[in-house]
């Protein structure tokens, strides 16, 4: 056995246990949902034989399709929020020193140190009828007394962006910490104010983690079923609501499975263009070191 052989050997041993998880553990249950959703369900709550695309059909009603819509822009705009609100965090804590740095990062990581569901409903005491928050706004003169902060896909969108933002600036800040800070300095040398050289120097160097941020925003949001059921109400519904209506109202398995595959599926295109991306960044880089 040559080197090469020996490395590629080597390199199957260490991947093959990863393989075998995600087989195991992605693959296969994915699989399993897609056949699922295209069988029909039958009168007892089960899976009956045949085949059938009647519950993907059954997607393309525009109140489903108007559900879809509201998860999609509420995942969307929560990411866009989180990530604008990641960035200057990630920046202000990699420039601290080392003790305040550790101890913010404690703070980052408090909340996970609390239950989700308990955060969650402590959100709709705060934001409820009696809660200090929306009498201290009666009080103030900012809202209406008929006026209700629960139940709508605004509170819905904010509780998201309270629950998520945690895993937009950690990755955010291991970007960061990697960065050299230097380039700023040499950016303001050659003329660019400090805007100027956090917008077309910091950005496009932390990128990477930029992307990672929205990824581990956008993909949890779009499956989020606890928070618009709390804090949402019937109106703020999204697809997760919709899995367990069917699941434990409608006890119809198949068209969970169908709504459960088309969440699927747009994680899948979310991660697909992402990867386009850094692979037609990577070509344009290779293309202008070519022409140099």
């Amino acid at each position: 056995m040559n080197r090469r052989q020996r490395r590629a050997l080597g390199e199957t041993v260490v991947s093959g246990p990863s393989f075998l998880w995600l087989l195991a553990l992605f693959a296969i249950p994915t699989a399993a949902l897609l056949v699922t959703s295209l069988r029909p369900a039958d009168i007892y709550g089960g899976v009956a034989p045949g085949w059938t695309f009647a519950n993907y059909l059954k997607l393309l009603s525009p109140e489903r399709l108007g559900v879809v819509w509201r998860t999609v822009w509420i995942s969307a705009v929560a990411t866009i929020i989180c990530v604008t609100v990641a960035v200057p965090v990630a920046y202000r804590v990699a420039l601290c020193g080392p003790r305040l740095r550790r101890w913010l990062l404690l703070l980052l990581i408090a909340p996970f140190w609390t239950n989700f569901l308990i955060r969650v409903f402590a959100w709709k005491i705060v934001l409820g009828p009696d809660g200090w928050f929306r009498l201290a706004l009666l009080k103030l003169g900012i809202i209406d007394p008929g006026t209700m902060l629960l139940y709508n896909k605004y509170t819905t969108l904010m509780v998201i962006v309270y629950t998520y933002l945690p895993f937009a600036i950690m990755p955010l800040f291991a970007a960061v910490e990697k960065f050299d800070f230097s380039l700023l300095e040499a950016a303001r040398d050659l003329g660019a104010g400090r805007s100027g050289a956090f917008f077309k120097v910091f950005v496009p160097g932390v990128s990477k983690g930029i992307a990672a941020a929205a990824l581990m925003v956008f993909i949890p949001a779009l499956g989020s079923y606890v928070i618009p059921d709390m804090v949402g109400g019937v109106n703020s519904q999204m697809i997760g609501n919709l899995i367990a209506d069917c699941v434990f109202v409608g006890r119809d398995i198949p068209a969970a499975a169908a709504w459960a595959s088309l969440l699927v599926m747009m994680v899948v295109g979310f991660v697909g263009l992402r990867l386009t991306l850094v692979t037609l960044g990577g070509v344009s880089l290779k293309t202008r070191g070519a022409d140099r």
